[in-house]
């Protein structure tokens, strides 16, 4: 069973910075990838980053590139999001994600079979 337990989330002014963490259990390398969604009301969830769990580039929404930064540790068996240089359309419930095996394509949230609960970002300007 694989769970998935975000933290990290919080308030903060337009151009800071925050790092969001993902506490994985029952991971492994057939997981295939792991990644970070986001989602405001009434609007679909949409994919920001991913990563293989054996390694490799990332993959990043054109939104968040060059600001956002997804990484994993696969000892401590947690994936990581840094936000800099946040704005206020970055305001979001941010989800951790993991898949069974397929990783494209990597921000398509059918693509991911496991959730966690959401952490929620603000920005304010």
């Amino acid at each position: 069973q694989v769970q998935l337990v975000e933290s990290g989330g919080g308030s903060v002014v337009a151009g800071g910075s925050l790092r969001l963490s993902c506490a994985a259990s029952g991971v492994t390398y057939s997981t295939g990838c792991m990644g970070w969604f986001r989602q405001v009301p009434g609007k679909e969830r949409e994919g920001v980053a991913s990563v293989r769990i054996t390694g490799g580039r990332p993959v990043y929404a054109d939104s968040v590139e060059g600001r956002f930064t997804i990484s994993r540790d696969n000892a401590k068996s947690t994936l990581y999001l840094q936000m800099d240089s946040l704005i206020p359309k970055d305001t979001a419930m941010y989800y951790c994600a993991a898949t069974r095996g397929a990783c494209a394509p990597p921000l398509w949230r059918n693509v991911y079979n496991y959730w966690g609960q959401g952490t929620q970002v603000t920005v304010s300007s």
